[in-house]
C-alpha cells in the first residue's frame, strides 16, 4: 500500500508540462499546431487565440511559459502584439512562426531583435503542416527547451532569493530575452588560451544567436580586419536577410558565403541556409566552399564542419566564437580547433537565451573564456591585439 502511495506521490511531484499559448488567425492551424504539440506529453496547450489582441488579453488569466506567435494576423499582429506580450510577462518565451518569404524573414529578424527568443519556418499549407515530421520534430524541441529554460531560471533566481524582474519592453529586448543573472550551474574548467595570434575569427550560434550577433559585431570597430565566418542555424531566405542587417549593424560587407569566393580582411561570410559552409586552401589563397553534405548534429548549416575546415586551413591561428544555441553543435569541431592549438571562447549562461552550444563546449573543457554577450568582442580585439 505505502509503495503504490509512494509512486503516486513521485509521479505527482514529477516536472509539470511546458505551458503554450497558440497564437494564430486560421482556426485550422491553430488546431494542427496543437495537436502536433499535444502529441508530446511534456507540453500543454493551455491557450489558443485567434490574434495579438486577444493574446495580450489572455496572459492576465494563463501562466505560460511559451507561446508560438504568427505574423501576419487581423487586429494585431505578430509584432505588434510582441512588445506587449512581453510586457505582461517579460521572461516569457515567444517563437515567432512564420512562412518563408523575405518579408516574413525580415519580420522575423526584427522580432528576434526586439526580444522574441526563436523563429521556426512554418510550412505554406495545412496538408504541408500536417505531413511535415520535420516541422513537428523542430517546434517541440524548441518549446520544450524553452520552457526548461524559463522554469529553470525561475526556480534558480528565486532559490538565490533573486525578485522577478519586471523590466519594460525595451529594456527587455536590449537583454536579449533574458531574465537569470545566474552563473552556471556547473563550475567549468577553462583551458589556457592559445599562443597563435588569429587570423580568421569563426563563429557559430543558434537560439538567440541573431541578437547575440548583433551584439558582438556591433561592437567590434568598423575597421577590424580580420575576416570572419558565421554559421548560424537557420534556413534560406532568413540567412541572405540576416547578412543584410549584420552589415548595417557592423558597418563593414556581410553577405551570405559564395562557392570559390576569396576570403578577403575586414569581411562577414555567413553561410547559406541549407548549405554547410567550409574553409578551402587554393594555392595561396583561402576560399569558401559550400556543400550540401548530410546534416550534422541535425543542421545543415552546422557550426562543427566550420570549425574542421578553419583548423585544417588556418591551424593554431583561429579564434573559435561560440553563442547562444540549443544543443552541441561547435562542441565537437571547437575540440578539433584546440587540438590545433587555437583559442575559443564561448558565450555565459546568464546572458544567453538558451546555453546549449556554448554550455556544451564550456563541458567539454575547450573554453579559455566564458563571457557575457556585451564582453565578447572586447575579448576579440584583446586576443587579436587590437586596441580599441
Amino acid at each position: 500500500m505505502s509503495n503504490g502511495a509512494d509512486a503516486t506521490k513521485t509521479a505527482a511531484s514529477g516536472p509539470s508540462p511546458v505551458r503554450v499559448m497558440v497564437v494564430d488567425d486560421s482556426a485550422v492551424i491553430r488546431g494542427l499546431i496543437t495537436r502536433a504539440l499535444e502529441t508530446d506529453s511534456g507540453i500543454q496547450v493551455v491557450a489558443t487565440v485567434g490574434n495579438g489582441q486577444l493574446a495580450v488579453s489572455q496572459m492576465s488569466r494563463s501562466d505560460v511559459d511559451v507561446i508560438v506567435l504568427d505574423i501576419e494576423m487581423p487586429v494585431m499582429d505578430g509584432l505588434t502584439a510582441l512588445p506587449e506580450l512581453l510586457k505582461a510577462a517579460p521572461d516569457v518565451k515567444i517563437i515567432m512562426a512564420s512562412t518563408l518569404t523575405q518579408r516574413n524573414a525580415q519580420v522575423s529578424i526584427e522580432a528576434l531583435q526586439k526580444g522574441a527568443s526563436d523563429y521556426i519556418p512554418k510550412p505554406s499549407s495545412t496538408g504541408e503542416i500536417h505531413g511535415s515530421a520535420d516541422f513537428k520534430r523542430e517546434l517541440i524541441e524548441k518549446v520544450k527547451v524553452l520552457g526548461k529554460t524559463r522554469r529553470d531560471r525561475r526556480d534558480r533566481n528565486k532559490a538565490a532569493g533573486v525578485p522577478e524582474a519586471k523590466p519594460a519592453p525595451a529594456a527587455r529586448a536590449a537583454a536579449g530575452g533574458r531574465t537569470s543573472l545566474l552563473s552556471p550551474v556547473s563550475p567549468v574548467v577553462l583551458r589556457p588560451f592559445g599562443r597563435s595570434m588569429p587570423q580568421i575569427v569563426g563563429i557559430g550560434s543558434s537560439t538567440g544567436g541573431p541578437q547575440a550577433l548583433f551584439t558582438v559585431l556591433g561592437n567590434l570597430p568598423a575597421s577590424f580586419k580580420l575576416p570572419i565566418v558565421i554559421t548560424q542555424h537557420m534556413p534560406a531566405t532568413f540567412t541572405t536577410i540576416l547578412a543584410e542587417h549584420i552589415a548595417r549593424v557592423a558597418k563593414r560587407p556581410s553577405a551570405e558565403g559564395r562557392d570559390g569566393e576569396p576570403i578577403e580582411p575586414g569581411k562577414i561570410y555567413l553561410a547559406p541556409g541549407d548549405n554547410h559552409m567550409i574553409v578551402e586552401s587554393q594555392g595561396a589563397q583561402k576560399v569558401i566552399r559550400l556543400n550540401k553534405n548530410p546534416p550534422e548534429n541535425f543542421c545543415r548549416p552546422a557550426v562543427d564542419p566550420m570549425f574542421r575546415s578553419l583548423a585544417a586551413v588556418y591551424g593554431a591561428n583561429v579564434l573559435g566564437v561560440v553563442l547562444t544555441g540549443m544543443g552541441s553543435d561547435g562542441a565537437k569541431g571547437g575540440r578539433v580547433l584546440t587540438d590545433a592549438g587555437a583559442t575559443v571562447i564561448a558565450q555565459d549562461e546568464a546572458s544567453s537565451v538558451v546555453w546549449g552550444m556554448p554550455g556544451a563546449a564550456a563541458q567539454a573543457g575547450i573554453c579559455s573564456a566564458l563571457l557575457p554577450i556585451d564582453k565578447v568582442a572586447g575579448e576579440i580585439m584583446r586576443i587579436a591585439g587590437v586596441r580599441p
